[in-house]
């Protein structure tokens, strides 16, 4: 795999999952402002984070030679629905949806970061401090999740299949490839 091919797609894929990431939040806010106001303070700073994550990955394209993800608008409009039907859901479909694809987005981050470690210092400190605050959305929500039975389980893993897919098809399978490039031989 190229090195500098892989790094204008990590940037690439993240810029674009940060863009998902603001249409799921600005649903859920949507809702609660109607529904579940105690959900409003999480719900409005998690979403600023976001924000602030998807301008840095975007100053971040240039100097890469990359442009924003072709797909875009699958990110952007799946991001909006999966926001408004979780929230639908109630305030447990919005912990769920955050803690699945925050879960999935560690994992990415974790191969991000091995691949970028004696390779992109710039790229790997952007993503190490983002890392800090995608971590405390994920702990957030877990620490609220109190359905664990069948339901909950088919959403977790719907939202996890769904934006695993997603960012396959955003990296033309790079993820997958730097995966199995960084695990370990045993």
């Amino acid at each position: 795999m190229d090195e500098k091919r892989a790094t204008a797609r990590i940037v690439k894929v993240n810029h674009a999952g940060e863009y998902g990431a603001i249409r799921i939040y600005r649903a859920q806010l949507w809702m609660a402002r109607r529904f579940y106001p105690d959900l409003v303070p999480f719900l409005s700073d998690t979403l600023g984070h976001e924000i602030k994550h998807c301008a840095l990955f975007r100053q971040a394209m240039p100097s890469r030679q990359t442009r924003p993800c072709r797909v875009m608008a699958l990110w952007g409009n799946g991001g909006y629905v999966l926001g408004l039907i979780t929230a639908l859901c109630g305030r447990q479909g919005v912990w769920l949806c955050t803690a699945a694809v925050e879960a999935t987005v560690h994992r990415h981050l974790e191969d991000q970061l091995q691949f970028l470690q004696n390779r992109d210092a710039e790229l790997f400190n952007l993503i190490d401090s983002i890392q800090a605050e995608e971590l405390s959305h994920l702990h957030h929500a877990e620490e609220r999740i109190e359905a664990t039975g069948l339901l909950a389980k088919t959403i977790t893993w719907t939202i996890t299949l769904s934006t695993e897919a997603v960012i396959w098809l955003s990296t033309w399978r790079d993820s997958s490839r730097m995966a199995k490039l960084l695990k370990p031989t045993v």
